[in-house]
């Protein structure tokens, strides 16, 4: 299983929406085209949200597969909008 941390800036004021968004929307499509999501943390800040998901597979493959989606692409509108700064870390098991 390979796995990426997702951690994310969101514009001021707009992470309640964003996290409904990613828990109704991003997370169901990810688990569709099998993906492990782990979990999802809110930042004391009010302002950042950091996830790990995973894939049991080549994830690079299945990221863009994900991204190229008919089901990604009809997302209307994209959670990605509430986001001002995207890093993300691949990591390994110890």
């Amino acid at each position: 299983m390979e796995y990426q941390l997702r951690m994310y800036q969101v514009k001021p004021g707009e992470l309640d929406d964003f996290v409904e968004e990613w828990q109704r929307v991003v997370v169901p499509l990810r688990r569709s085209l099998g993906f492990l999501v782990v979990d999802g943390w809110r930042g004391a800040d009010g302002e950042s949200f950091v996830w790990l998901v995973g894939y049991d597979g080549d994830f690079a493959a299945a990221d863009a597969a994900y991204y190229s989606s008919p089901e990604r692409a009809a997302l209307d509108p994209d959670p990605a909008r509430h986001l001002s700064h995207v890093e993300t870390k691949m990591l390994q098991p110890i």
